[in-house]
């Protein structure tokens, strides 16, 4: 896989990886399933308003009329979905901008309307090649459209986790840390580790006023020895005993 790498605006670097031909291939099959199966009801559906219309004119509009939506299916799920269809979503993927923010609609629109000469006109063959020779691994829709398909699979890591090395005669500072909860824990580490990483003393700051004030400790520790400390203490009380 290549790497989408992008610079935030606390000039924090980050990296994602993106999607290659095969997955993406995998998602559009599973789509293609997801679709088929919406064929199928619409043709069940088909079935029952002959029973009701024996016009074949009017069966013929309502059916249409149902199987709309699935003409749509890839804008509308995109949209809604946050860059994701069905197929993405199995497989951990999405559609962002090169920027890495989320892509605003008519980005999305533009992208679907050249799935015309990425897939149906030429069998797929333009928005293979096109995958295949570029970069960042785009389709013609994508360049078009300013967009990328990136990995959202996390790579977990004990450093992206909860979990804190505790020695066996560690002794606990703070003992009413288990007021915070796993979410909030994560976060926490999160942030450090980003602030830590990026020399931001200020977040780090922050992020220290937010934790003693929800805690309501008055510590002398610097900013990320308290915040280390909290960790380490609330490890200790949630896993050692």
């Amino acid at each position: 896989m290549s790497n989408l790498q992008i610079n935030t605006t606390q000039n924090v670097h980050l990296d994602y990886k993106i999607v290659g031909v095969g997955e993406r291939i995998i998602a559009f099959l599973i789509d293609g399933f997801v679709l088929y199966l919406y064929a199928v009801l619409v043709q069940f559906i088909g079935k029952g308003i002959g029973y009701v219309f024996e016009d074949d004119w009017t069966q013929i509009g309502l059916v249409s009329l149902i199987f709309l939506p699935a003409m749509f299916y890839s804008v509308v799920m995109h949209s809604l979905f946050n860059g994701r269809t069905i197929g993405k979503m199995f497989l951990k993927m999405r559609v962002v901008s090169l920027d890495g923010t989320p892509v605003h609609w008519s980005n999305l629109l533009v992208r679907w309307m050249l799935r015309l000469v990425d897939i149906w006109l030429f069998f797929g063959s333009v928005g293979l090649l096109t995958i295949l020779f570029s970069d960042k691994k785009q389709r013609l829709g994508d360049a078009a459209a300013g967009t990328v398909v990136i990995s959202t699979k996390n790579n977990t890591k004990v450093s992206h986790t909860i979990l804190e090395e505790i020695e066996e005669t560690y002794v606990p500072q703070f003992t009413n840390v288990t007021v915070l909860s796993d979410k909030d824990v994560r976060i926490i580490k999160e942030t450090l580790y980003i602030a830590k990483k990026s020399g931001d003393h200020k977040t780090l700051n922050i992020l220290r006023n937010k934790v003693e004030s929800i805690l309501n400790t008055n510590s002398d520790l610097y900013d990320t020895p308290y915040i280390d400390t909290v960790l380490k203490d609330y490890n200790y009380f949630t896993q050692k005993l």
